[in-house]
């Protein structure tokens, strides 16, 4: 399998950060069930990182466990905003320089906040690795360490 740009900035960051980390090469998977086969874990211990835009032009990471979804009402109230969206593909990697499906705050072009669900705390967690079929799988106390994260309840089940 040939190694991406996206796919070094991660493992670049990883190495910078000094985390204790595993990268896993799979290949193309087509549902969060199959990822997770792949990697050999459950799906909730897979997190997601999805592109959230605040304003113009200013988006936050949100880390959302495979098996939970974006309460909305939590996000915007955690924010102290009133409005939230969901940037299309284009945008998205436009702010962070990943593909969907590839996205991590590790290495991206943009350092934007962000914001972990407390359900991943203490786990074992595999995040996106900045290529399709690529993943990290590390600890979720050293990711929010390392990113500076705001752990804060922001989901509910899927």
């Amino acid at each position: 399998m040939t190694v991406t740009s996206g796919e070094e900035r991660v493992s670049a960051a990883l190495r910078e950060s000094g985390i204790e980390h595993t990268i896993t090469r799979h290949g193309p998977v087509g549902s969060l069930a199959e990822a997770a086969e792949a990697r050999g874990i459950q799906p909730r211990d897979i997190v997601k990182t999805l592109v959230v835009r605040r304003g113009e032009g200013d988006f936050i990471f949100v880390l959302v466990p495979g098996d939970r979804q974006i309460s909305w009402p939590k996000l915007r109230a955690l924010l102290g905003v009133s409005r939230l969206s969901m940037p299309d593909a284009e945008t998205a990697r436009g702010a962070t320089g990943y593909e969907r499906g590839t996205i991590t705050p590790f290495g991206s072009t943009t350092a934007w906040p962000v914001v972990a669900d407390a359900t991943i705390a203490g786990r074992t967690v595999s995040l996106g690795a900045g290529a399709h079929g690529v993943a990290v799988t590390t600890a979720a106390d050293d990711v929010v360490r390392v990113l500076e994260a705001q752990v804060a309840d922001v989901t509910e089940p899927a």
